[in-house]
């Protein structure tokens, strides 16, 4: 009989590529890893790892095998929802995932809602970082999470996550007066080509989006300030330091000394779980609290039929205002 928490340790190593890795997702000792996916081997009776220098590799078996734990594992996360559907409503310790604008503008009312509807809920919220979420999502640090993409930056799919589509936002121009390089109207991305630019750091997916968004009308931004914060950003954009692109929820306040021009550039955001654990009662609880928390005007409809794997579309629409 094959052991479910090794397939999982094997699905996680066909993930990430080294036992180092999954070791320290997991919290095990890189020993332990090594131990577990030999027992594993011993259990299948064939061999699933090839060793080249510090990778490890899958073998076809092994690769056969992890096709066949995400299909387990999947199973079991419906059988923990049903389970869970049995009692008297959502309880117990929920750990959501968001991102720092989400956190400002939704989670406050989704925690109060979540404490009126569902006392015996403990919400648990924590800011990760985008790149973070899917595996924080398989080695159960999450239970649900907020993640988000771009146009000109999409989000490849995720191995043993689903997601519900939540909101769309459009994407602001952020410019003054006083920043130096723009044309009279400075209505449009390439307007502002001789400008400095403020875009978040390095590696982000916002700092991506306004890499691409600049190159795709012609041009490689000057970036001048790097930050990550929105309120930041709009501060140095009203002291002349540069423009920037910022999502709706990224606009924390009216800003009087700031322009800010809708363009037709989009941030959406979705709710993301592991594979099979859409009917779990929390996960149900903590989607309809999202829904009711965000504004009107940006709420995605709800897709009929099941849940689609965590991934995005490649949108790649002109990028200047509507």
């Amino acid at each position: 009989m094959l052991d479910v928490r090794r397939l999982r340790l094997l699905r996680e190593l066909s993930l990430r590529g080294t036992i180092t890795a999954v070791a320290e997702a997991l919290t095990f000792t890189p020993s332990a890893v090594s131990q577990q996916l030999s027992a594993l081997e011993r259990e299948a009776g064939v061999p699933l790892l090839e060793r080249t220098g510090r990778r490890v590799t899958l073998t076809p078996a092994g690769q056969n095998l992890v096709r066949h734990a995400e299909a387990v594992l999947e199973r079991l996360e419906q059988a923990a929802s049903e389970l869970a559907d049995t009692r008297q409503g959502p309880a117990g310790t929920l750990r959501i995932g968001t991102f720092p604008s989400a956190t400002r503008t939704m989670v406050p009312t989704v925690l109060t809602l979540l404490a009126r509807r569902h006392p015996r809920l403990e919400p648990m919220v924590s800011e990760v970082d985008p790149a973070g979420v899917a595996d924080a999502l398989r080695a159960g640090d999450l239970d649900v999470a907020l993640v988000h993409d771009y146009d000109f930056v999409p989000t490849p799919a995720e191995t043993g996550l689903d997601s519900q589509p939540l909101c769309t936002e459009p994407m602001y121009l952020a410019s003054s007066p006083l920043v130096p390089g723009g044309v009279a109207d400075g209505s449009r991305i390439e307007h502002w080509k001789d400008a400095p630019w403020i875009t978040a750091t390095p590696g982000t997916l916002c700092h991506a989006m306004t890499v691409r968004a600049c190159q795709a009308v012609g041009f490689t931004p000057r970036v001048r300030h790097q930050v990550d914060e929105f309120a930041t950003v709009l501060t140095l954009v009203t002291a002349g330091q540069g423009v920037a692109l910022l999502p709706r929820l990224g606009l924390p306040e009216p800003w009087p000394a700031v322009t800010l021009t809708r363009l037709r550039l989009h941030r959406r955001t979705r709710v993301a779980f592991r594979a099979g654990a859409a009917s779990h009662p929390a996960v149900l609880a903590v989607t309809a609290a999202l829904r009711a928390a965000v504004p009107r005007e940006l709420a995605d409809p709800v897709a009929p039929g099941p849940p689609g794997p965590l991934r995005s579309t490649d949108s790649k629409g002109p990028a200047g205002p509507p």
